[in-house]
């Protein structure tokens, strides 16, 4: 009977692993792109607080003004880049660049 238990114990963490790391991974992906590709100017909390942020006045992710924006926009600048920001659309695939739109959210909610 014990071993049953824990058979379908194992199971269950089995499927339950399976089913999560690609939301983990999605979410450590996306951490990484910003890390590589924005943090240098927007800072890794998304506030532009940065030398090469403040010397090329990055907006602040977290802010209205950025927040407001949606999805498409976002995903347009970052792919076409705006102002001293420059074009990623060449170095990053469309789903890394909605990875990074929907990190961007996230940085609004902290």
């Amino acid at each position: 009977m014990q071993r049953s238990a824990i058979r379908i114990s194992s199971s269950m963490m089995f499927c339950l692993a399976l089913a999560f790391p690609c939301c983990l991974r999605a979410e450590g992906d996306a951490a990484k792109l910003y890390k590589a590709n924005c943090a240098v100017c927007h800072a890794a909390d998304g506030s532009g607080n940065t030398s090469s942020g403040k010397a090329l006045k990055a907006k602040d992710l977290r802010s209205d003004e950025v927040q407001k924006k949606s999805d498409a926009e976002l995903a347009e600048i970052t792919t076409k880049g705006q102002g001293k920001m420059p074009a990623f659309g060449q170095k990053l695939k469309p789903e890394q660049i909605q990875a990074l739109v929907s990190y961007i959210r996230q940085l609004g909610k902290k």
